[in-house]
């Protein structure tokens, strides 16, 4: 008895709002909310229980229209766009120098957030922010003895006693930047050059202690990060490089509980690969020209998830007034189903890829 071969996976859901190639999806809300940007410059807040955008926006101006739902601007830097760098973001848990404190006075209700983008003057230079304070809090300056070229991928993590700041370059190199402490200067503890062609993303696994590059050429690579035990007292080199057959991956995105990591590729195809073993799980194609973002929703376990009508519920009951406590409860009998319906939206294993095209395919895998 012969077996048929089974057809293409095809995608879940297409999101069509972008008239422009979509360069960023991210997840947010607890995988309530998508947002996607496109090369234009529009940002689209997607509702991921309907598929159909809540609010939709043009980012980059100075006065957004006031016509349509968009978010208030909080915050704006002038960085350096010739690199073609996505900028990096962290929490900063760490203790700010004194003058960083003064500043942040004023907006104290907002945590602190460390910004890593290229370097205003030295494109291979990396510049450190501080929000909400909006001023510059370190500078990495290009190392001369290396010819690297422009910073074309960056990422940022903050922890107990360090910040890490991991770059990849035109010249396919990669480095690690560590600052000890507040104020001191970033030491580079780490650098390969396991790539051919420019590094096009960076993802540090959600153990925080390794990263994961790909590059123009078709290699991708695990890199130690100093946070693994023991690490440095080894040779520094990558943990493996893997030699895929397929140029031009980008967008790499690793799943919050790192055993996946996904790449947009410049063929159309979107890609599966094993965190632990390198090895490709599955290739996603639908797109008839290139991919350039993924994202990955969060893993959420289904009694963990809280819906809008669940937070307004738990208000209204926290009231103590007997009929505003009945109102609640027969508001909720009535939403039951849509709740089911946002918990089964935001418990779903979705992985977002953005195309030239201008759309967005949700997948639904592992």
């Amino acid at each position: 008895m012969s077996s048929e071969p089974l057809p293409p996976l095809q995608p879940t859901f297409v999101l069509r709002g972008h008239s422009a190639p979509v360069h960023a999806v991210h997840f947010l809300h607890g995988n309530a909310r998508l947002i996607t940007g496109d090369a234009e410059g529009w940002v689209v807040s997607w509702n991921l229980s309907f598929k159909r955008p809540v609010a939709v926006w043009k980012a980059h101006v100075d006065k957004p229209p006031d016509t349509s739902p968009h978010p208030w601007l909080l915050h704006m830097l002038t960085v350096n766009t010739l690199n073609f760098c996505s900028f990096a973001m962290c929490l900063d848990g760490l203790p700010q120098p004194q003058s960083l404190h003064m500043a942040s006075n004023a907006k104290k209700d907002q945590p602190p957030i460390l910004v890593a983008v290229p370097n205003t003057i030295d494109s291979g230079g990396i510049d450190v922010y501080q929000l909400p304070s909006e001023t510059r809090a370190a500078v990495i300056h290009a190392d001369r003895n290396i010819t690297t070229g422009m910073v074309m991928a960056l990422a940022i993590q903050a922890e107990s006693s360090r910040v890490q700041v991991v770059a990849g370059y035109e010249s396919g190199h990669t480095m690690v930047f560590v600052q000890s402490d507040p104020g001191a200067q970033f030491q580079r503890l780490y650098c390969a050059q396991p790539h051919s062609q420019p590094i096009l993303s960076i993802a540090v696994l959600p153990s925080r202690d390794c990263y994961v590059t790909s590059a123009a050429d078709a290699v991708i690579a695990k890199h130690p990060l100093p946070a693994a035990q023991g690490v440095w007292k080894t040779e520094l080199k990558p943990f493996k490089v893997i030699q895929t057959k397929h140029s031009g991956q980008q967008g790499l995105q690793v799943r919050s509980d790192g055993k996946v990591f996904a790449t947009a590729g410049w063929d159309a195809r979107v890609r599966i690969y094993s965190a632990k073993t390198m090895k490709e799980l599955a290739v996603l194609k639908w797109h008839k020209v290139g991919c350039f973002t993924t994202a990955f929703a969060e893993i959420i376990e289904p009694g963990a998830i809280k819906t809008e009508d669940d937070i307004v519920v738990k208000e209204e009951e926290d009231e103590g007034d007997e009929v505003q406590t009945a109102i609640a409860k027969q508001s909720s009998a009535i939403s039951t189903v849509r709740r089911r319906r946002d918990a089964k939206a935001q418990s779903t294993h979705w992985l977002a890829a953005g195309s030239k095209d201008g759309k967005v395919s949700l997948w639904d895998i592992y």
